[in-house]
């Protein structure tokens, strides 16, 4: 993710890594590793009592391979899908989410209107079919995070305004608040295939930031470092902000996580009784002056508000009078994502990078199992479990070290008093136990017919010269990579697992970039910045980009969604699949359970690089955008919308 409403530093590391990047890791393997290598692995996974619909013929290498004709590299006002492929708007920012939404107007926005409207920027997507557990194809609810607000292109008051702050007002921070958060919507779908909400389910809802009241669970519920005025308990909250991606439980719960969390509170660390645990975590990031007019984002008149953010939220979509849940078990970090797996005996496994330079990768496996015939009894699972941090070694092994109070330096002589300390402070203690420091981890997923995990390592700009050798020559590195993790036995509880490169990123034909992919990659095939990630119910993997602003230099094309070979001849071969308009990130990626629809959220269209699009070469601004994308209407600013691609012919997308 990419969040620069008002300053770019969002992803400024704030502290130094304390051992080798992965980067200088991998280039020492490559001397005694061939990078193109194919996987045998064709197990399914079972659990005590669970069936997960897993295909063996899926994982075969025949199986693996995508036949669409893969669209080229370039940049537009709109977006662009692989021939044989149509792609539909779902729905939009301002769309009717609740039965009594009003239609949208953008010149007449209320914070009451937005609340009940979907919200902007939408990221992480939810698939769950109706009813839950049913085999049934044509009815399902989608969970959608909305993770922040390019205010600018919202509302017309910014326009030429050097300083955002200057015309920032209270009406529009709580219509920024109204349009963070998440909304879960009924969908169904027609006999030609295509997808629509359906207006006034009863499952329709809109959470936000302002007005979403959340419960605190797990060891850090009721801690001191919780408690603030609003809340002696230290067990309630109001709203959930900045949602990146995000996960869906086996038992059909919605996982929102909280990423940039830093960006929304204000003032001053000085004599501040968090200041380590704030300096830590980027805290006052000063992103939007919200604390103006809520004192809860003023860190010095809420000294413990901040510490109630950066967390996973779990949420009962099946429900819609639902009280939402943060799972401190989970730990507080920048979590970018939360997607799930299970461990043979039935223990549920949940991955999360932490979004920033330099930071960590985590995985949370549950002490108890999962239930597959009582729902309910699965509700408390993430209460109780062990949160570890990866350790990648130069040999191609890795180690998850336990985060669990008194172990190794997790004692009161290092500032840990109790579990609920070293939860509180995920990152510091993940430091203490020397984590391998990565080049911003973002989206993880498992892929559940192999056992594998893919990781996105999306870039580290700020990595210097100083830090290469002859073995490591990507510093600083703009394009990114993904990471393939092996869990020892194929079990994601292990402590133990192997690891290789899946791809490393940037234009292979330019050799200061030095990039690997499949010889077979074409020049529209290879991609910069992986972030989101998706796998598909054969077994398939694709990959959607963040490039932000820095398209132009990275690739040259638009952000978009790449499909990616895993095993056999053509491992590490990319095949450009959609492509979002300009200024657009891509998010989300989502298949139904069947495989014939990919929902996508194309986010932000319109905002980043305008000043480099040929023929615009200024900035966009809700009066004159760099595109109008999706309704190219003269009275509309371009929206934030969630999509479904399928193939026209039926079928399973990509072939």
């Amino acid at each position: 993710m990419t969040i620069e409403p008002y300053e770019t530093s969002d992803d400024t590391p704030i502290h130094r890594p304390m051992g080798r990047t992965l980067n200088d890791i991998w280039q020492g393997r490559l001397t005694r590793r061939t990078f193109l290598k194919g996987s045998a692995s064709t197990a399914a996974l079972t659990t005590a009592g669970i069936a997960l619909p897993l295909s063996l013929a899926a994982c075969s290498d025949q199986n693996q391979h995508f036949s669409f004709i893969e669209i080229e590299h370039g940049v537009d006002e709109t977006h662009h899908v692989a021939p044989d492929h149509e792609a539909d708007i779902l729905i939009r920012w301002g769309d009717p989410v609740t039965a009594n939404a009003p239609t949208f107007d953008p010149d007449n926005q209320s914070a009451a209107a937005q609340a009940q409207q979907f919200g902007y920027n939408n990221d992480f997507i939810g698939f769950i079919p109706l009813p839950f557990g049913s085999p049934l194809k044509d009815h399902a609810l989608l969970c959608v995070n909305h993770e922040f607000t390019n205010d600018d292109l919202m509302h017309p008051v910014f326009a030429g305004v050097a300083d955002p702050r200057t015309v920032y007002s209270r009406e529009i921070a709580e219509i920024s608040m109204a349009a963070h958060g998440g909304s879960i919507v009924e969908i169904t779908r027609d006999k030609n295939g295509r997808w629509t909400p359906v207006a006034n389910s009863p499952f329709n809802r809109r959470i936000t930031a302002s007005t979403t009241q959340m419960n605190i669970s797990g060891p850090a519920a009721g801690h001191p470092r919780l408690q603030t005025s609003q809340d002696r308990s230290g067990t309630k909250v109001v709203g959930t902000f900045n949602n990146c991606a995000g996960g869906i439980t086996p038992w059909g719960t919605y996982l929102m996580a909280e990423e940039n969390i830093h960006g929304y509170f204000m003032g001053t660390l000085e004599d501040h009784s968090e200041a380590r645990n704030f300096a830590r975590m980027g805290i006052p990031g000063q992103f939007y002056p919200w604390g103006l007019y809520d004192a809860r984002f003023n860190i010095n008149k809420e000294p413990n508000e901040a510490n109630r953010f950066g967390w996973i939220v779990e949420v009962d979509p099946l429900d819609p009078t639902s009280t939402p849940i943060k799972r401190t078990a989970l730990g507080r970090f920048k979590h970018e994502g939360c997607e799930t797996a299970l461990c043979p005996l039935g223990r549920i496994v949940i991955y999360s990078g932490d979004d920033q330079r330099f930071e960590y990768l985590y995985r949370f496996v549950s002490d108890n199992v999962v239930s597959p015939d009582n729902r309910e009894a699965n509700f408390g699972l993430l209460d109780h479990g062990t949160l570890s941090v990866a350790k990648l070694r130069e040999d191609g092994t890795g180690t998850w070290l336990p985060l669990i109070y008194g172990n190794g330096p997790l004692t009161a002589e290092n500032g840990f008093e109790s579990q609920a300390d070293v939860l509180i402070e995920t990152r510091r203690a993940a430091d203490l136990l020397g984590a391998t420091p990565l080049d911003r981890p973002e989206d993880v997923q498992p892929n559940l017919q192999t056992s594998k995990v893919y990781v996105s390592l999306t870039n580290n700009s700020l990595r210097t010269d100083a830090q290469t050798d002859g073995a490591n020559p990507r510093g600083p590195n703009f394009w990114g990579q993904i990471v393939e993790i092996s869990p020892e036995a194929e079990n994601h509880a292990a402590r133990n697992f192997t690891w290789d490169m899946l791809v490393v990123c940037g234009d292979p034909a330019e050799p200061a970039v030095n990039a690997s992919w499949n010889s077979t990659t074409s020049e529209n095939g290879w991609f910069a910045c992986p972030d989101n990630l998706a796998v598909d119910p054969s077994g398939r993997l694709w990959a959607a980009t963040d490039q932000g602003k820095a398209w132009p230099k990275t690739s040259g094309t638009a952000d978009g969604i790449w499909a990616l070979e895993t095993q056999g001849e053509l491992r590490g071969k990319g095949s450009m699949f959609f492509r979002v308009p300009v200024g657009a990130e891509m998010c989300g990626p989502r298949f139904s359970d069947d495989g014939e629809t990919l929902f996508v959220a194309v986010q932000h269209p319109a905002a980043d690089g305008a000043e480099a699009f040929p023929g615009f070469e200024r900035k966009s601004t809700y009066a004159d955008p760099a595109t109008r994308w999706p309704d190219f209407k003269p009275d509309m600013p371009p929206r934030p919308s969630v999509m479904a691609i399928r193939r026209t012919k039926g079928g399973p997308v990509g072939g």
